[in-house]
Formats: C-alpha cells, sequence, structure tokens
C-alpha cells in the first residue's frame, strides 16, 4: 500500500521538479519512490509506468505554460502580444527545461483534449486575430511561430548560440521583430486574401 499523502498530483510535481533537476528522461519511478520514501511497487497503485508520468508532467507543463501565456496576454495585442507570448516560452524553457521538454511530448488524443493545449492554440489564434489572419493562414501561422519559438529555445538551451560573440538577447529580438512583420504582410493564399477585411 502506498504512503498515506502521496497522490497522483504529488507525483506529477515531484516527477516535474526532477525532470527540471536532472532532464526528462531521467524521470523514473524508483528515483521517484527514494524521494518519498517508498518502495517502487508503492507507487504504482498511483501510476502504470514512467511513460505516465512523463505523460502528467507534460499535462501539468501545459497548464502552466498556459496560465502563463493568460496572465501576459492580458490586454496586449499585435506586437506587444507577440512578444509577450514568446518571452512566456523562453522564460519557461531557461526557469523549467525539464518541464518545457515535456510540454513538447506527444499526447493521446484523449489526454490532449483534457489538457491546456487548446488553450495555447487559442491564444496563438488571437494573437493572429490581431494581425487580421483567417484560415487556413492562422493554421500556417501558428505553426510559424510554434516552430520559431521551439527551435530557438531548443537552439539556446543546447548551447548552440555560444559560439558567437553576438548574444542570444539580441538575435531573439530580431526574430520576434522579423515575425511581427511577416504576419503584418502575410501573403494571400492562392485564390484567397487570407485576411479578415
Amino acid at each position: 500500500m502506498a504512503r498515506a499523502g502521496v497522490t497522483v498530483e504529488r507525483l506529477a510535481e515531484a516527477a516535474a521538479e526532477l525532470a527540471d533537476e536532472v532532464g526528462l528522461e531521467n524521470v523514473t519511478v524508483s528515483e521517484l519512490a527514494r524521494r518519498f520514501g517508498v518502495k517502487d511497487a508503492s507507487l504504482y497503485s498511483h501510476i502504470r509506468n514512467a511513460h505516465e508520468l512523463r505523460v502528467r508532467v507534460a499535462v501539468l507543463a501545459l497548464a502552466e505554460l498556459a496560465d502563463r501565456g493568460t496572465a501576459a496576454l492580458a490586454g496586449r495585442a499585435g506586437k506587444d502580444a507577440l512578444v509577450a507570448f514568446a518571452n512566456v516560452y523562453r522564460d519557461y524553457a531557461r526557469e523549467h527545461p525539464g518541464r518545457y521538454a515535456a510540454a513538447q511530448v506527444e499526447l493521446d488524443p484523449e489526454t490532449a483534449r483534457a489538457s491546456a493545449a487548446r488553450r495555447h492554440s487559442d491564444m496563438m489564434r488571437a494573437i493572429l486575430r490581431g494581425y487580421s489572419l483567417v484560415e487556413p493562414d492562422q493554421t500556417d501561422a501558428v505553426r510559424l511561430l510554434g516552430s520559431t519559438f521551439h527551435g530557438f529555445v531548443s537552439l539556446e538551451r543546447a548551447g548552440g548560440f555560444r559560439h558567437h560573440p553576438r548574444g542570444a538577447d539580441e538575435s531573439w529580438g530580431r526574430v520576434l521583430d522579423t515575425l511581427d512583420v511577416a504576419l503584418r504582410n502575410w501573403p494571400p493564399s492562392a485564390g484567397d486574401t487570407g485576411r479578415d477585411d
């Protein structure tokens, strides 16, 4: 029987802390059991395996990111909203590298629907409405933003920008400037203006 006080929520939080310390790939049931002072078997009444732990960390991370994004976007539109939202992702990845990695885990459709993943898409789409983008261009722009944010953050975390004297902050600012220009000058889709004019 699991020790009193061990819950799925506490396990997810402890796994998230562990992921930030040692990397998501090193989150194991055995290490969590050590932290709780219980045998591995005690945790299996709450979780099935390490994969489920990582999924729970992903769900937790998506909710934290969505809450931060919502707060950052309040009262902002256009470039201000874009920059605030982008900075949420970059700051979160710096502060919580393991959780950020978990937020990239592919979730099964049911778990994804029940998670905060949809809130992320909705926030990006709200930003894009400020640029007057509609479908199908909105979807393309969501993918552009997500790819750019994640690509930059991943390269930065891996040390990819350390070998040049220009600081990553300066490049980040220019990337966001460029995204703003691209969104304001979005090319029309074939046979459609792509804008809500």
